[in-house]
């Protein structure tokens, strides 16, 4: 745990924090084996965890986990054994997931998610009797497993929904340990900030915010004369290695790092590309966040068979920087490996980030 002078809001937790006969003696049901789910179950595995793997019969992932050495049954079956039923299907399927287990989760077992959307916005109203629990590791689940093998850890959340055991908190501890998160330290939550939290920073900052200001400062340059070249290593290019300093150090490391001029036109200029308005802004993203607003309206896009989703993601493909980008990234050695890494034919990192059967 943080000592007393740590000046973080929450305590932190650590391997010696926890308590690994709470999950030991127990039968841990993975459902989903893509990105999260894979890293997951092998933890466990590795960890000395009983583990069942939970896929649809006709799930392209039955081999993968098959030869990684688990056991795999279906969803309903694996739930229906297991102890702890871990979650980690995508978020649109897990409600008719549910419907399919609800069935065989019995009293005194617990049911786990890595991230709190659908039990925040009652997609899913567990049984009462049953622990419900959040382990989250906070990077994708190809870093979970390497860390892991690595002998190193993933910093994670936890979270406790409803305890009726008295016991949900240790057992999820326990679990964050068996899958490596408490060498690193686990930060403790609730479903609520940590769903609130993630959906904002992807709309306002990660994925939404960042994307729109690299693509406005793309444009404005073209627009202006200058070649789309300069544009894309000026806006996306070298967007990387800010980040990277940031991700390493903080933005006190990025500025230290940066020559003075870019310190000073940062620090001068940021706050008038960004400034009250974007604010103002990202208040009502955040005020749909937690009113529903956003949830009600995912949900309404999925059931309509996501007709803007589609529309939205093939004009995202579309625009010029996407062109640009790809022929400029062929010139680096770097895109010819990463090719060879992820397979001929399979988008770079695709399978790692968004495949969960």
């Amino acid at each position: 745990m943080t000592d007393s002078d740590s000046t973080l809001d929450t305590d932190v937790y650590y391997d010696e924090d926890a308590d690994r006969s709470a999950i030991d003696d127990k039968t841990v049901a993975v459902l989903g084996y893509g990105s999260q789910g894979h890293a997951h179950a092998q933890n466990l595995h590795d960890s000395g965890v009983d583990v069942i793997v939970g896929l649809r019969e006709d799930s392209s992932s039955r081999a993968a986990a098959e030869g990684d050495g688990l056991r795999v049954e279906t969803p309903a079956d694996a739930a229906a054994e297991a102890d702890i039923v871990s979650v980690l299907v995508p978020d649109t399927v897990q409600p008719t997931v549910y419907e399919e287990i609800e069935p065989g989760i019995e009293e005194g077992d617990t049911l786990q998610f890595a991230h709190g959307f659908n039990i925040h916005y009652n997609q899913i109203v567990p049984k009462d009797g049953v622990d419900v629990t959040m382990v989250a590791p906070k990077s994708p689940g190809h870093l979970v497993r390497r860390n892991y093998e690595a002998g190193e850890g993933t910093p994670g959340l936890l979270a406790v929904y409803q305890d009726a055991t008295g016991e949900a908190r240790e057992e999820g501890l326990a679990y964050a340990h068996a899958i490596g998160c408490t060498r690193a330290g686990v930060v403790e939550t609730t479903f609520r900030e940590e769903t609130e939290t993630d959906l904002f920073g992807e709309q306002a900052v990660l994925c939404g915010g960042v994307t729109s200001l690299v693509k406005q400062g793309y444009e404005t340059l073209v627009d202006a004369g200058y070649s789309r070249e300069m544009a894309y290593f000026e806006c996306l290019n070298e967007l990387k290695l800010i980040v990277d300093l940031m991700y390493e150090g903080g933005l006190g490391e990025m500025w230290d790092s940066v020559s003075d001029t870019a310190e000073y036109g940062g620090l001068v200029k940021g706050d008038e590309v960004v400034d009250e308005h974007a604010r103002e802004n990202m208040e009502g993203v955040l005020e749909a966040v937690q009113d529903g607003t956003f949830a009600r309206e995912w949900i309404a896009e999925n059931q309509a068979g996501r007709p803007s989703y589609t529309q939205l993601r093939e004009a995202e493909k579309n625009h010029d920087i996407e062109d640009v980008g790809e022929d400029l990234r062929s010139l680096f050695a770097w895109d010819a490996d990463e090719a060879a890494e992820d397979g001929e034919g399979e988008e770079p990192g695709q399978a790692e980030v968004r495949a969960d059967d």
